[in-house]
């Protein structure tokens, strides 16, 4: 791969001239953000970036949480003792920050079973996982059709807000008459999440027809409802609208243009040995899957559909992503327009709390986000064990690519390694202290707590606190500042926190993700004989964010200073906090 970044690097020096006037007005780069977590990016990375391998050190990130990363997905490839198989056979990583490829690991096996019981071939018949190893993305197809039907939305070939009826009127019954485009990108259009097509239908006309033909299980517009028939009918669209086919529509005006040479569906048998195997699958009766798609309605459509059919290797995915952070361009080549980008990563399901989706990619999904997660992150997963995450405030893409249901789909959510590996990015900026050197940080796992607490203190007049505090966990992983009258009970202190993401009035717990400032954080107690503090982070059993700082700590009276942790850290006694600088 760092050959071909290192080509696609010089042909990008040769094509800048006209790409430059564009990157400048979409564009709005701090030249001292990089390798910084508290400092977010706005608007697009200069459209002429291209990849380029460097280390982290490079890149001003910390390489010890991905090395942990990468042993956490090693260990991932080998038989949990209790239930005597992996999470996943083998896996594909690579990270990318400020336009450099800081990292791309492979683990485990492409080929390990030869049935679905799990039985391992002989070492030598196995076929090791390679970083060129290409996989079947599954679902995270949806975005090169949600790209194609943007494309068209640029030509005035569609309009999002119009019913698809308009473009496919054997769609417009039973109910989908006012369904829009926009519904159908947002998985708000009420139809069900899938149709046994391959099952229940005898051939591909029969199968399309039968998608035209569904009436929606809930109101259009009224809910979300992840549904593969959304992007099924969006392929659709775009072939009838094109007078192609969805897979030539894709490579002519997606993939050839960004140079993803292995991207593309049903892969030509001279790739077989480079292709992960997927499925052994018994009904239907298609044995160990490899080289076709492992979705059976894709695989039924003659393996090009809407919703699933792509195959691809980390770098593309890597480009693609770049692309995105770019504002739809890449070496040269635009694919998209800024503004379309915009659209794209802009929250439409404002109504559905959760499901934060734009115009073809998830937004804000900390279960596979990790803590890269914000609103403006966004993504795709696929069933097979895959997963893209393209962050604009860091100007990071993090692509973690599984082969999870090989051999069978019942061994597990591979949700885990898919935080990890994005979380790991993340940690791997720096978060500078707010005041001096060093600062408090805690990043506990599931299930975790962590204190840092004073000693006993007294006062003789009302007291004042004041900290520093960047958080980014989700809500159910809150800091508090809790007080004791030493008799062993603590209760939650009254805060007011000023910052960008701040939350308004007086709170009793701080937490969320995405906003990446430092917060000025204030409270009050009257005067108190004896009294203890302690800053208090518990996350629950799942999902965490990048974690929690807490910097320039002081306590005083009228009459003086009680803590000043700035100047004494040592004032301050740690379980599941360390000084960090």
């Amino acid at each position: 791969m760092r050959a071909r970044i290192l080509a696609l690097f010089s042909i990008a020096a040769l094509t800048m001239a006209g790409a430059g006037a564009d990157a400048l007005a979409t564009t709005d780069h701090d030249s001292d953000a990089g390798g910084r977590f508290d400092r977010p990016q706005h608007g697009f990375a200069p459209a002429n970036t291209v990849l380029r391998p460097a280390s982290p050190e490079d890149a001003g990130l910390d390489p010890a949480p991905i090395r942990a990363a990468e042993q956490r997905l090693t260990e991932w490839t080998l038989p949990d003792p209790a239930s005597g198989h992996p999470l996943f056979a083998g896996a594909v990583g690579l990270q990318v920050h400020d336009g450099k490829v800081v990292e791309q690991f492979s683990t485990g096996s492409a080929v390990r079973y030869s049935d679905g019981a799990g039985t391992e071939l002989p070492p030598a018949e196995q076929v090791p996982m390679r970083e060129d190893t290409i996989f079947d993305l599954a679902s995270i197809s949806k975005l090169f059709t949600s790209i194609a039907v943007m494309q068209l939305v640029e030509r005035a070939e569609v309009d999002v807000d119009a019913p698809v009826a308009r473009y496919l009127p054997e769609f417009g019954v039973n109910g989908k008459a006012g369904i829009t485009v926009e519904q159908l990108l947002t998985h708000t259009s009420g139809l069900e999440p899938f149709l046994p097509l391959w099952r229940d239908w005898p051939d591909k006309a029969a199968r399309i027809a039968a998608v035209m033909d569904v009436a929606p299980v809930a109101e259009p517009g009224s809910t979300y409802r992840y549904s593969d028939l959304n992007l099924i009918t969006l392929g659709v669209l775009v072939e009838r609208l094109t007078g192609d086919t969805l897979d030539t529509v894709v490579a002519e005006r997606i993939t050839e243009p960004l140079g993803m040479t292995d991207t593309g569906y049903n892969p030509p048998p001279a790739k077989l040995d480079r292709i992960a195997a997927t499925e052994f699958q018994g009904n239907p009766d298609r044995g160990m899957v490899r080289g076709q798609v492992h979705d059976e309605n894709a695989w039924s459509l003659g393996g090009v559909a809407g919703h699933a059919g792509v195959f691809s290797t980390a770098d593309d995915l890597a480009v693609l992503g770049q692309t995105i952070l770019n504002g739809g361009s890449y070496a040269g080549q635009r694919i998209l327009r800024p503004h379309t980008v915009r659209s794209m990563l802009t929250d439409y399901n404002g109504e559905f709390p959760g499901d934060a989706h734009g115009l073809g990619f998830e937004l804000d999904q900390i279960w596979y986000m990790g803590a890269l997660t914000s609103p403006r992150t966004a993504g795709h997963t696929g069933y097979t064990g895959t997963s893209l995450v393209i962050d604009p405030g860091s100007r990071s893409v993090a692509v973690l690519l599984t082969n999870r249901v090989h051999p069978s789909r019942n061994w597990g959510s591979v949700n885990p390694a898919r935080q990890a590996w994005a979380t790991a990015l993340a940690r791997a900026m720096r978060v500078r202290p707010a005041r001096g050197e060093q600062a408090w940080f805690s990043a506990i796992g599931d299930a975790g707590s962590a204190t840092l607490s004073t000693g006993t203190l007294a006062s003789r007049s009302p007291v004042r606190i004041s900290f520093n505090a960047f958080v980014d966990s989700e809500t159910t992983d809150p800091l508090t500042l809790e007080i004791s009258a030493n008799d062993g009970a603590w209760e939650s202190v009254p805060l007011r926190a000023t910052g960008p993401g701040a939350p308004n009035g007086e709170v009793d717990r701080l937490s969320g993700t995405g906003h990446r400032q430092w917060w000025t954080v204030r409270a009050q107690l009257p005067q108190m004989e004896q009294f203890s503090l302690r800053w208090h982070y518990r996350t629950d059993t799942r999902y965490t964010g990048r974690g929690v700082y807490v910097d320039a700590v002081s306590v005083a009276d009228r009459h003086g200073t009680l803590v000043d942790g700035e100047r004494d850290p040592s004032s301050l006694v740690a379980h599941g906090w360390s000084l960090t600088s």
